[in-house]
């Protein structure tokens, strides 16, 4: 298997040299896992399955046909396998059409695959990868399917966004060779790969996976188990700090216009709009009923009970016209934000931009910092190239970690206290034990 990095990310004329080294230093020690030597010897990896050829899945084979890798793609009806392997097809034409393809480079990847509607059809694999529905109990299937058909020494990935790898890994009788590899959306452009270590993941499962990121082209991070992993776990702060200013007296097109005027991508309810609303609801619903606990409701969820999912729908923040995907500001939106106030009796008060690009940063930042104490990044540099890579931080600002030292760890935690004090605050505005810490050493995370 081949060990090349991949090229660096390309860095735009306006980030500051600094920033460009910092971030260039982030993509080669990330490669770098404390325990496990870099003479592993590596498993070797002729073959590659992928269940599911949806939009993940479809994407996840693309980045190994891409590298010459044959895929056996698996479906469980032949309509879904027929429509995932045109979608494959369409998007190398549509690369051949831009001229970064040739016919018969596009034929030749095509070539590599052979569509499958049975499991064991992955007998002779040495890597499967799952895209499938995110639930325990269809993971729980496919797991257990694979147990009993894939090769022994094959490794076991999961896609999961969010759900727990150890559990995963417990349907098999070898969880030593279970892991996460999540791809991000849409799989065969992002470069982040988090790639996520059960309590049982042997160390030449990690190498190897490692490697392999690197041999496809991707930024690999290692990720600990915990809820969302790195990326979701804080993205799941920085939605809740964002709702927050909703129900504060914000609305949707002032959050993110904010936002994207400091230099994200998009803004979290554009974002929103874009994934699919439907996904962040379930999820709550799921976390709600794992803690046996009823859902605290929040405005996001009064649009999908009203069935505004986002673009998919035609409405969900913002509304879409016929084939456009311009968000439109939606009064619609803004009388259930209104209504949501009056029956909480809150009194919508005026929020600058600064505030809402402090709340939202910090609460990433803060997130980070205890994903760093609990051991599930390795370092802070880690938990940047995510951001960079998956979430579309701006790379001027080098990540939401290195942004907080630039900004200084002082500064950010006066404002998560003062955040802290306000009457009925989350308790998740409390600084991290360690960043607090940090900030009164006059130290940084990096």
């Amino acid at each position: 298997m081949s060990s090349a990095t991949p090229s660096p990310s390309p860095v735009r004329a306006d980030v500051p040299p600094e920033v460009a080294a910092a971030i260039e230093r982030a993509e080669r020690v990330a490669a770098q896992i404390p325990d496990v030597p870099v003479d592993t010897p590596l498993r070797p990896i002729h073959k590659v399955g992928v269940i599911g050829a949806g939009t993940m899945g479809g994407g996840i084979t693309m980045n190994f046909l891409n590298a010459g890798l044959p895929v056996v793609l698996l479906e469980m009806k032949q309509e879904a396998l027929d429509r995932g392997l045109a979608t494959i097809r369409r998007n190398y034409e549509n690369s051949m059409k831009k001229g970064k393809l040739t016919a018969e480079q596009v034929e030749a990847r095509m070539a590599l695959i052979t569509p499958t509607l049975a499991y064991d059809g992955l007998r002779d694999v040495d890597l499967v990868i799952e895209a499938v529905f995110e639930d325990m109990g269809v993971k729980e299937t496919v797991f257990k399917t694979l147990d009993e058909v894939v090769p022994s020494g094959a490794i076991l990935a999961s896609n999961t966004s969010y759900l727990n790898i150890d559990r995963i890994a417990a349907f098999t009788k070898r969880p030593q060779d279970v892991l996460g590899l999540h791809f991000f959306s849409p799989a065969n452009v992002m470069r982040l790969l988090e790639v996520v270590r059960g309590a049982k993941t042997a160390p030449d499962v990690l190498a190897t996976s490692m490697a392999l990121a690197r041999r496809i082209g991707k930024v690999a991070v290692v990720s600990g188990v915990c809820d969302g992993f790195i990326g979701n776990r804080m993205l799941a702060r920085y939605g809740a700090a964002a709702q927050g200013l909703i129900h504060a007296g914000a609305l949707p097109q002032q959050v993110d216009g904010a936002l994207q005027a400091f230099g994200m991508a998009m803004g979290p309810f554009r974002m929103g709009d874009l994934a699919g609303l439907d996904i962040g609801w379930a999820t709550r619903k799921r976390r709600a009923a794992e803690a046996g606990v009823p859902m605290q409701p929040i405005v996001a969820d009064k649009l999908c009970e009203a069935g505004r999912f986002g673009q998919k729908t035609g409405a969900g923040w913002y509304r879409y016209e016929a084939g456009s995907r311009e968000p439109l500001p939606d009064p619609v939106t803004e009388q259930l934000i209104t209504d949501y106030r009056a029956a909480r009796g809150i009194t919508p008060r005026p929020i600058s931009d600064e505030e809402i690009v402090q709340r939202c940063i910090y609460a990433l930042v803060n997130e980070g910092a205890r994903i760093l104490e609990e051991g599930i990044a390795a370092r802070a540099s880690d938990i940047d190239l995510v951001y960079l890579n998956g979430y579309g931080f701006p790379k001027h600002r080098g990540g939401p970690m290195l942004h907080a030292e630039t900004v200084g760890l002082a500064e950010v935690v006066r404002c998560l206290e003062r955040f802290a004090s306000e009457e009925g605050a989350d308790p998740s505005w409390q600084p991290a034990p360690l960043l607090r810490r940090l900030a009164a050493e006059g130290k940084t995370f990096n």
